[in-house]
C-alpha cells in the first residue's frame, strides 16, 4: 500500500537544517493521512477506489497534469532554472507550435500551445487554461487573408485580469509563428464589442474597472488577434446582432472580461512586461488611456473606487482629501501583500464599520486591502461634542469617547507597505513627516556633531543616555516629552519631533498671524519656566483655527485649554516675536525664521477609501445547505428533507446506471449490494433505453448515448439500511438535492449525509465539507495571541523567537513558518465537528480505526488542513498552530500566494486534510462549463517560492526604510528607483533565508487589536446600514456626506424603488404548498399541480419600503428639485397602481374598473 502513494521528491530548495526537518514532517503526515485515505477508498464505497486528490510535486507537472502536452514538464523544468515565468510561457508556447508536443492540426496546435502558455502564467493553480480557453480557430478577414481568433469562456476570470492580458499577447506571438495576418474587424465588430461590454454592465454584474468607450475602441483597433467567445448569459445585444464572424448575439463574458479587465485594466501592468519581453509591436497598449478625449487615466483611476458606493457601506475619505488616512510607509507583521494598516483606535471611531479583515477599496496604489491593526502609527484625532479635540491614542479611549464624537478630524495613518506600489507599479507618494524619519534624522545628525557620542549629548541636553538610544532604537514607542523635543532640536538642528509637529501647511498667513495675536493675549501657566498650559479666550475664529491645525485642547465654558501641546506650539510661533515683510513666504519657513525651529509637513499625502466586504469566517454552503448529495426530486419538500421523502416509499430521479461485473446486478451504487463486487457504468438511450457505448448515438432516437437513467429507487428501505449501517438513530432531518449535476449523476452514499446531519454540518458540490474566511497575511506571532502553550509550539518546531532567542514566554515574537495557519475561533469549533464527522465515518462506514480523536479546537493543533481558493483547482496543506479571535485565516504570504491569491479581501476555504482525501470525488463536479472551479484536484504539499504567485516576490522584508527610499518618494519616483534600497522577497530566491529571517518596519501589539466584527453584519436591516453610513458621513470632516446622500439615491435608492416597481407589474405567483410558480394566475384561482392556494411574489411594503428614506434624504442634503419632483413621480404611480382614493388600500380589479367608469 505504501507503494502507492508515495510521494516524488521535489528538486532540493536551499533551506536551513530546522526548515528542511520541518517540510519533512509535513510531508509524513501527509503521506499518512493518503494511506489512511487510500485504506478507506479501497472499501469500494465511493466513486473511485483510491484517493483523488493528486499529490503535487511542482509547476511543471501541474501544468501537464491540467492541459499538457504530454512530455511538457520535463521541459518546463529545464527552461525554469533561466528563465522568469512570462519568458517560460513564450518559449514553450513556441517549441509546441514547432516541435510536435503538440497535436495535429494548426488550429490545434495553436490552442494546446496557448492552453499551457497559459497554465504556465497562472501556476497551473486555476481552470482557466481548462475552461476559459473554449477553442481557438484560424479565420478569414475581409480581404481574404487568414488570423487567428480565440474563444474565451467565464472561467477565464480567475486568471487575473495582468494574465488574461498577456495570454492575447501570447496569442499574437503565436499567430506570427503561424504565418497569420493580423485581424482586421469591420466597424460594426468594433462597436459590436462596445455594446456588449455596456450591456454586461447592464444587466449581468459590473466590471472592476470602468472604461471609456474611446478606450476600448483604441484597444480593439489594435488587437492582432481576434479575442471572441462563446455566450456566457441570456442577455442580447440590441444594435450589432446577426454580424457574420461572430455566432452569438448574446453576450460573450469571457472576451469581455479579457478585454476590459485584462487589456484596459491592467495596461500598465502589461506595458511593464512588454517592455521587459522588449516586445515592440505592442507599444502602443502604453498610450491607450493618454488619448485628448478622455484626458488621460490618472482621475478616473483614482476616483474609481467611489463610483460604486454601496448601501450600508460607508466612505471614509474623498480622493486625496485631507483628514482621511495619511500615507505612512512600513510593513507590519500582520499587514503586507494588500493588507493595509489602520490604528485600532480607527476602527472605533468610524463607529465599528472597519474590523479586522474588512476590506477597504482604495484610492491608490491598488484597489483594495483588508484592514489590519497596527497601534505604532499614528491615531485619530477628533472633536467631542463639548468642543474639546483630542488624540485617540488607545482602543479604550475610543471606546469611551464613541458617542461623545461630534467630528472626526482625521482618521489617523494607514500603513502602506512597498510592495502595494511596486506590485501595482505606481509612483510613489510623498510622505509625512514620521517618527522613523526623525530618528534616522536624530542618529546621523548626533553622528556629525557629537561623533556619535550619547554621553557628550546626555552632558550637554540633561537627557539620560538610555532615553536617547530609546529614541532611535524605540521611536515608534519611546517619545520625547515637549522640553526634550525642543532641546533636541536646539543642539542638533533637526526638526521638531512628529508628535508635536501639527497640519502647518493648512493654515494661511492671515491664519497663522491670527492664532500668534491670540496667544499673545493668552494667559499662560508656567512651572520652573516651563509652560504648562495655556488658556485662549474661546474665540471661533482661533478654535476653527486649531482644528485645522490638528492641536490637541480642551474646551471649558468660555476657555480653550493647551496642555502637552502648548509648550512646542508657543516655542514654534513666538507671539512676542517680530513678524515683518514675510507676506510671501510659506508657513514653514516664517516659522523657522521667527523660532529657529524647523518644522516639517506632517500631513502630505492622504488616500480616499470606502468599505468593500466584511470580514468573513463562516461555514461554506451551496444555494442552501445540504447534508448530503443524494437526489430525492420534489419528494422532500421545500427543505430536501430525505427523512420525508422516504415516508413515500419510491421516489424517481435520475442517478447513473451501472452493473456489477460479477453477478449482472444493476444499481447506481460503486459497489454491488447483491455480491459486493465492483460495478461498472452503463451506457444506454436516455429515451428507448437501448444499451449503447460511450460516445454513441442511439440508432432508433437519434440521441446520444447516457450513463443515467431515470431509477424508481426505495427510499425507506435505503434510508434505513444506511442508518443501519452507520448505527445512527432515527433523525428528522437530512437535507438533499433535487437532481445530480454531474455527467454521470453519481450520488454521495447516504451514511455520509446521515452523519453530517448527526453534526450539522453541510457540504459542497464535491463531497468535502469547508470553512470560509477572509485571508490575512502573518510573519510572525505571539503565542499569547492564538491561544497556544508554549511546550505545544516547541512540539511544533518552535524553539526560538524572531531574535533567536529560546522561547520561553508567551509574549515573545516567533516568525511564523510558511505552512502554519492560525485560523478563526469558530472555525475551529467548527473543523471538531468535522474531525468527529471523520472519525465516525472511517469507524462506522469503512469499518476503520478513527484518527482525529478531538475534544476541542485545542486538540487540532498539529493537524493539517488543505486552503483552497475559489476559481482554483490545487489545493495547499496547512497546519494548524493556533486560533484566533478574529474573522480572518492568518497565514504566511507564501502560503495564500500558493493558493494565487493576495490580501485585498479574498475568502478562501479551509478543508480537514483526511475530509479533503477521502470525500472529495471529481465524479460529484458539476458537468457545466467552470464545474473544475474550487475543486482540490492536486495538493501542494511543499511551498516552492519560486513557483507561486510572483506577487509575493515584492513583499518588503526589511526592518526600515533607508532616507535615500524617501528622498526618491518627494520626487514621486517610479517605485521600481526603489527596488534596490529595501530588501524583498524576490532578492532571497534560491538562497537559505527564502523562507525565514523576515523582517517587519512596524510592531504591532496584537494582531486581533480594535474591533473585530464590523458594525455592518451587526446592523439588522438595510434602512439601518444606511442610516448609520450617513450618520458617519457627516462626521468624517474628509467626507462630502451630501454627495454621499446623492451617489446613494441614484445608485441605490431610486433604483431599487422603480426596480421593484416594475417587478410588481410583471410578476409571478406562487403555491403555498407546492412552490409552483405561474406567470398567470390560472382561471381556477388556484395551483394546477396541487390545488393549494396562489399568492404575490412581489408585495406593496417590498416596493415601497425605502420610499420614505429617499424622502428623507432629499430633504435632509438639499438634493434639489430634480431628485424631489422625481420622488413625487414614482410617489404618484405607486399610488396609483395600488391604492384607490386616499384609503391606503390595494384596490381589487372590479373596484379599480368602477372607479375609472
Amino acid at each position: 500500500m505504501r507503494g502507492r502513494c508515495e510521494l516524488k521528491r521535489q528538486p532540493v530548495l536551499e533551506t536551513s537544517v530546522e526548515y528542511e526537518e520541518y517540510f519533512r514532517n509535513i510531508e509524513l503526515q501527509i503521506r499518512a493521512l493518503y494511506e489512511i485515505a487510500h485504506e478507506a477508498r479501497s472499501k469500494g464505497l465511493d466513486p473511485l477506489p483510491q484517493p483523488e486528490p493528486k499529490l503535487s510535486e511542482d509547476l511543471a507537472e501541474r501544468v501537464e497534469f491540467l492541459v499538457g502536452p504530454k512530455g511538457v514538464a520535463d521541459r518546463i523544468r529545464e527552461l525554469s532554472s533561466t528563465m522568469d515565468r512570462e519568458a517560460l510561457a513564450f518559449k514553450v508556447s513556441e517549441e509546441i507550435i514547432y516541435s510536435g508536443y503538440g497535436r495535429s492540426g494548426l488550429e490545434k496546435n495553436a490552442e494546446q500551445a496557448l492552453r499551457t502558455a497559459l497554465a504556465i502564467i497562472t501556476e497551473g493553480v486555476t481552470v482557466a487554461p481548462v475552461q476559459g480557453i473554449s477553442k481557438v480557430s484560424v479565420k478569414t478577414n475581409l480581404d481574404g487573408s487568414k488570423y487567428l481568433a480565440v474563444y474565451f469562456a467565464g472561467p477565464i476570470r480567475p486568471a487575473g485580469g495582468t494574465e488574461q492580458a498577456l495570454i492575447v499577447v501570447i496569442a499574437d506571438f503565436i499567430r506570427k509563428k503561424l504565418m497569420l495576418d493580423r485581424w482586421k474587424p469591420s466597424e460594426e465588430e468594433v462597436f459590436r464589442l462596445i455594446e456588449e461590454v455596456r450591456t454586461y454592465e447592464r444587466y449581468v454584474r459590473p466590471f472592476q474597472y470602468q472604461v471609456p468607450d474611446n478606450v476600448l475602441e483604441k484597444i480593439i483597433r489594435n488587437l492582432p488577434v481576434e479575442i471572441t467567445g462563446v455566450e456566457t448569459d441570456p442577455v442580447e445585444v440590441t444594435s450589432y446582432r446577426d454580424l457574420p464572424r461572430i455566432e452569438t448575439n448574446r453576450v460573450r463574458g469571457g472576451a469581455l472580461i479579457v478585454l476590459n479587465d485584462g487589456l484596459a485594466g491592467r495596461a500598465r501592468k502589461l506595458m511593464k512586461i512588454i517592455e521587459s519581453l522588449g516586445i515592440d509591436d505592442w507599444k502602443w497598449v502604453g498610450d491607450v488611456w493618454n488619448s485628448n478625449e478622455n484626458g488621460g487615466n490618472t482621475e478616473t483611476m483614482e476616483t474609481m473606487y467611489l463610483e460604486e458606493i454601496l448601501a450600508g457601506r460607508p466612505v471614509f475619505g474623498f480622493p486625496s482629501k485631507f483628514g482621511g488616512f495619511r500615507v505612512r510607509y512600513g510593513r507590519a507583521r500582520n499587514t503586507g501583500f494588500a493588507a493595509l494598516g489602520v490604528h485600532p483606535a480607527t476602527m472605533v471611531v468610524v463607529d465599528n464599520f472597519l474590523a479586522v479583515g474588512t476590506q477597504i477599496k482604495t484610492e491608490r496604489p491598488g484597489k483594495a486591502g483588508i484592514v489590519a491593526s497596527v497601534d505604532s502609527i499614528e491615531p485619530p484625532i477628533v472633536r467631542l461634542r463639548d468642543g474639546s479635540v483630542i488624540r485617540v491614542e488607545t482602543v479604550e479611549e475610543a471606546l469611551n469617547v464613541k458617542d461623545r464624537i461630534d467630528k472626526i478630524l482625521f482618521l489617523g495613518d494607514i500603513l502602506v507597505s512597498f510592495y502595494e506600489f511596486l506590485e501595482n507599479k505606481a509612483n510613489l507618494l510623498v510622505p509625512g513627516f514620521t517618527e522613523e524619519v526623525w530618528s534616522q534624522m536624530f542618529l546621523s545628525s548626533l553622528k556629525e556633531k557629537y561623533g556619535l557620542s550619547y554621553v557628550k549629548f546626555s552632558e550637554a541636553s540633561k537627557i539620560p543616555v538610555d532615553r536617547l538610544k530609546a529614541f532611535i532604537e524605540e521611536p515608534l514607542h519611546i517619545k520625547p516629552t515637549p522640553l526634550e523635543v525642543l532641546t533636541i532640536s536646539r543642539l542638533l538642528g533637526i526638526p521638531i519631533h512628529p508628535r508635536f509637529t501639527y497640519a502647518w501647511g493648512e493654515l494661511t498667513l492671515y491664519e497663522l498671524k491670527h492664532l500668534r495675536k491670540a496667544l499673545s493675549e493668552a494667559e499662560i501657566e508656567r512651572i520652573n519656566g516651563f509652560i504648562k498650559r495655556i488658556r485662549l479666550k474661546a474665540n471661533k475664529d482661533v478654535k476653527v483655527i486649531l482644528e485645522k491645525l490638528l492641536v490637541p485642547h480642551r474646551v471649558s465654558g468660555e476657555w480653550i485649554i493647551l496642555e502637552e501641546d502648548g509648550q512646542v506650539l508657543y516655542e514654534c510661533l513666538k507671539p512676542d516675536a517680530p513678524l515683518n515683510d514675510l507676506n510671501n513666504d510659506d508657513v514653514f519657513n516664517i516659522i523657522f525664521t521667527i523660532s529657529g525651529f524647523e518644522v516639517k509637513p506632517k500631513f502630505v499625502s492622504f488616500i480616499g477609501a470606502r468599505m468593500g466586504r466584511p470580514e468573513k469566517a463562516n461555514r461554506r454552503l451551496m444555494k442552501t445547505s445540504v447534508h448530503s448529495l443524494f437526489p430525492i426530486g420534489l419528494e422532500g419538500g421545500f427543505r430536501r428533507n430525505i427523512a420525508e421523502a422516504a415516508e413515500k416509499n419510491l421516489v424517481e430521479v435520475e442517478l447513473v446506471h451501472r452493473k456489477c461485473s460479477a453477478c449482472g446486478f444493476e444499481t447506481y451504487k460503486s459497489t454491488c449490494p447483491s455480491c459486493g463486487s465492483r460495478t461498472v457504468i452503463q451506457y444506454g438511450c436516455p429515451i428507448c433505453g437501448r444499451p449503447l457505448s460511450l460516445d454513441a448515438v442511439c440508432p432508433s432516437c437519434k440521441t446520444p448515448s447516457s450513463p443515467y437513467k431515470i431509477t424508481r429507487i426505495d427510499l425507506r428501505s435505503e434510508l434505513y439500511e444506511a442508518l443501519r449501517r452507520v448505527d445512527s438513530p432515527k433523525l428528522k432531518i437530512i437535507k438533499g438535492v433535487i437532481k445530480l449535476m454531474n455527467a454521470t449523476r453519481t450520488p454521495e452514499p447516504l451514511e455520509k449525509g446521515i452523519l453530517r446531519a448527526k453534526y450539522d454540518l453541510t457540504v459542497f458540490k464535491d463531497g468535502t465539507i469547508r470553512f470560509d474566511m477572509t485571508n490575512a497575511p502573518l510573519t510572525h506571532f505571539k503565542p499569547s495571541e492564538i491561544n497556544t502553550p508554549i511546550h505545544k509550539l516547541r512540539e511544533l518546531g518552535y524553539h526560538r523567537d524572531f531574535e533567536g532567542k529560546p522561547l520561553e514566554s508567551l509574549d515573545q515574537i516567533c516568525e511564523l513558518k510558511i505552512h502554519d495557519v492560525i485560523l478563526p475561533k469558530t472555525c475551529g469549533k467548527y473543523l471538531v465537528k468535522v474531525a468527529n464527522f471523520i472519525d465516525e465515518l472511517l469507524e462506522r462506514f469503512y469499518g476503520l480505526r478513527p484518527f482525529y480523536n478531538v475534544k476541542n479546537e485545542n486538540d487540532l493543533i498539529g493537524h493539517l488542513v488543505v486552503g483552497l481558493a475559489p476559481h482554483t483547482s490545487v489545493g495547499v496543506v496547512g497546519r494548524i498552530i493556533g486560533f484566533t479571535d478574529a474573522n480572518v485565516c492568518f497565514a504566511h504570504p507564501y502560503w495564500h500566494a500558493c493558493k494565487r491569491r493576495d490580501c485585498d479581501g479574498d475568502e478562501d476555504s479551509i478543508m480537514l486534510a483526511l475530509d479533503c482525501l477521502i470525500n472529495f470525488s471529481v465524479e460529484y463536479l458539476p458537468a457545466q462549463v467552470g464545474g473544475l472551479m474550487d475543486a482540490p484536484l492536486m495538493i501542494t504539499y511543499r511551498i516552492n517560492p519560486f513557483e507561486v504567485d510572483s506577487a509575493v516576490h515584492n513583499l518588503d522584508v526589511s526592518d526600515r526604510y533607508p532616507m535615500e527610499f524617501y528622498s526618491l518618494c518627494f520626487k514621486e519616483a517610479d517605485a521600481r528607483e526603489a527596488k534596490n534600497l529595501i530588501e524583498i522577497v524576490e532578492k532571497r530566491l534560491g538562497l537559505k533565508n527564502q523562507f525565514e529571517g523576515f523582517k517587519y518596519t512596524h510592531p504591532s501589539t496584537t494582531i486581533a487589536g480594535g474591533n473585530l466584527n464590523t458594525s455592518y453584519k451587526k446592523l439588522k436591516t438595510m434602512s439601518q446600514k444606511m442610516l448609520s453610513q450617513l450618520n458617519l458621513a457627516d462626521k468624517i470632516s474628509a467626507v462630502d456626506a451630501a454627495k454621499i446622500a446623492e451617489k446613494i439615491l441614484t445608485t441605490h435608492l431610486l433604483k431599487d424603488i422603480t426596480g421593484n416597481l416594475r417587478a410588481f407589474t410583471s410578476q409571478t405567483f406562487r403555491c403555498k404548498s407546492c412552490n409552483t410558480k405561474y406567470r398567470r394566475v390560472p382561471l381556477s384561482g388556484r395551483c394546477r399541480k396541487c390545488g393549494g392556494a396562489l399568492i404575490l411574489t412581489v408585495f406593496k411594503g417590498g416596493v415601497e419600503k425605502y420610499l420614505k428614506m429617499a424622502e428623507d434624504i432629499v430633504e435632509k442634503y438639499r438634493l434639489g428639485d430634480y431628485y424631489y419632483q422625481r420622488l413625487m413621480l414614482i410617489k404618484d404611480e405607486i399610488c396609483t397602481l395600488m391604492v384607490s382614493g386616499k384609503t391606503g388600500v390595494q384596490a381589487s380589479l372590479s373596484r379599480f374598473i368602477r372607479d375609472q367608469t
